[in-house]
């Protein structure tokens, strides 16, 4: 996340151009973001908005400097396209290098029904008419994979929610460490895996993604976002050899067991079941409860759905249940379970349900999710895009609308825009003219180059919270 960032250069080539391509009279062209569709075949209620807060504190603190315009003209003239170095040159001496625009966005955190308005951005000045379009490579990226990730995960926490409904007599609260992000390695940088991970935490508070814990306190000023515990990996257990696997494993016990305390131990490195059935509840079964803390047993490999079946099955005969107020069983405090090997939404659900009929709560269980948390979605998952509504050109605003007759899902809305809910709380997108000031959704987040705004990561949780009470019950 330390990288050098600078709008001048977060920007498709193409766009260098776009200045001499607007009618002339044009002083202000107005765009907004949204998602138009639900492709990742989560049937949520909508999208969960968060990230845009790292984005403008990023553009807050890089301003345009005579440097960059160099450089920018430089480079860009090599690399063959035309550069606006006076449009440039006007944003460094008249606004000190920043940029004259102005951002409404919905509150960070809002879930908002698919295909409305999330976000509306104007230039300020009429010369910088160009500049709106300009900002839509950095301003869509900086929104639409963060709050993909965080519907994503906010989609798998009502799977949990519901099996916990139904199955849990535990407060709610446990469900917070339900999922854990387990995917830094598979993201695509370090930059992805802080974002990514970060929007994961606005759901949950599990992760080993470190780089979201410092996004979180850079952009969001949460001191600590998310935690983890001791866990064990195969070269660790493998590295006794498979004679040693029981010591191995003891002496997880002797290093982070104790009362309290939760330690997670993968144990497929040869045979999972046996790891279960023989070590865990047997060699090992009275170390296990004598630590006085819990045990998290980890398989890592096969089908998630018939090995977390077995494995609990095992863990039951080996340590014992109670069964809870709803009919379910709850393993012995002592041992709990962890899938982290082809976790997806359709995974987890199909694992819930499973769980269900063998008469397991969700307590017995927790989630570890990677590529599929981070880096199995696209800007198409929710089909995102930011486009021109509205243009004031010769003093007159009037709407611009694409309507392409080959694909009607990429029609686009018409007009300076605002977000309001009905009195029954249902969302919609209106025009600006029609909606007063104080019912848009679509708040002054940022202007000519300053935040107006700045939300704590604690409220964002609240309001993501709020709207999961509101949502209906997934089906799984």
């Amino acid at each position: 996340m330390e990288a050098e960032f600078t709008p001048i250069f977060a920007v498709d080539s193409y766009k260098t151009s776009h200045k001499w391509q607007y009618p002339d009279g044009t002083t202000h062209v107005s765009s907004y973001i949204e998602a138009r569709a639900d492709k990742s075949g989560l049937a949520v209620p909508g999208v969960v908005v968060f990230g845009l807060q790292a984005y403008l504190r990023r553009l807050a603190a890089a301003p345009i400097t005579a440097a960059l315009i160099e450089q920018a003209r430089t480079l860009f003239a090599a690399h063959g396209v035309p550069f606006y170095e006076q449009g440039w040159r006007e944003i460094l001496d008249d606004h000190g290098g920043r940029l004259p625009v102005e951002i409404r966005a919905v509150a960070e955190g809002s879930v908002v029904p698919i295909g409305n308005a999330l976000l509306q951005v104007v230039n300020t000045d009429p010369r910088a008419f160009w500049l709106t379009s300009y900002l839509e490579t950095s301003l869509l990226r900086a929104l639409w994979y963060p709050s993909s990730v965080a519907t994503v995960s906010w989609a798998v926490r009502r799977l949990l929610r519901q099996a916990w409904i139904e199955t849990s007599d535990a407060p709610e609260e446990s469900l917070d460490f339900k999922l854990h992000d387990f995917g830094a390695r598979g993201a695509s940088s370090g930059e992805s895996a802080a974002l990514g991970g970060m929007a994961h935490l606005v759901n949950f508070k599990g992760t080993d993604t470190v780089e979201a814990l410092l996004a979180a306190a850079r952009f969001y000023d949460e001191p600590m976002a998310g935690f983890s515990i001791p866990a064990a990996e195969h070269s660790t257990i493998t590295s006794w050899g498979r004679a040693g696997e029981a010591e191995a494993y003891a002496n997880m016990l002797r290093q982070f067991g104790g009362p309290g305390r939760v330690v997670a131990v993968v144990s497929d490195s040869y045979d999972i079941f046996h790891a279960v059935e023989s070590l865990w509840g047997g060699t090992l079964r009275q170390q296990v409860l004598d630590m006085g803390g819990t045990l998290v047993i980890r398989p890592d490999s096969g089908d998630p759905v018939a090995v977390v079946a077995e494995v609990l099955k095992l863990a039951a005969k080996a340590f014992g249940t109670e069964r809870n107020q709803k009919g379910y069983h709850v393993l012995s405090p002592a041992v709990r379970v962890i899938q982290g090997d082809g976790i997806t939404p359709p995974t987890i659900a199909a694992i819930l349900t499973r769980m269900r009929q063998d008469g397991f709560a969700v307590d017995n269980i927790a989630f570890g999710m990677g590529g599929a948390l981070l880096q199995k979605i696209d800007r198409d998952t929710f089909s995102w895009a930011m486009k021109a509504s509205a243009i004031q050109c010769d003093g007159q605003w009037r709407a611009v609308f694409k309507d392409p007759i080959t694909d009607q899902g990429k029609g686009s809305k018409q007009g300076r825009l605002a977000l309001r809910r009905s009195p029954d709380g249902f969302w919609e997108t209106v025009a600006a003219e029609s909606c007063p000031e104080e019912a848009n959704l679509l708040r002054p987040t940022f202007r000519d180059g300053e935040m107006l705004t700045s939300t704590p990561f604690s409220e964002i949780r609240a309001r993501v919270r709020a709207a999961l009470q509101e949502s209906p019950p997934p089906l799984y």
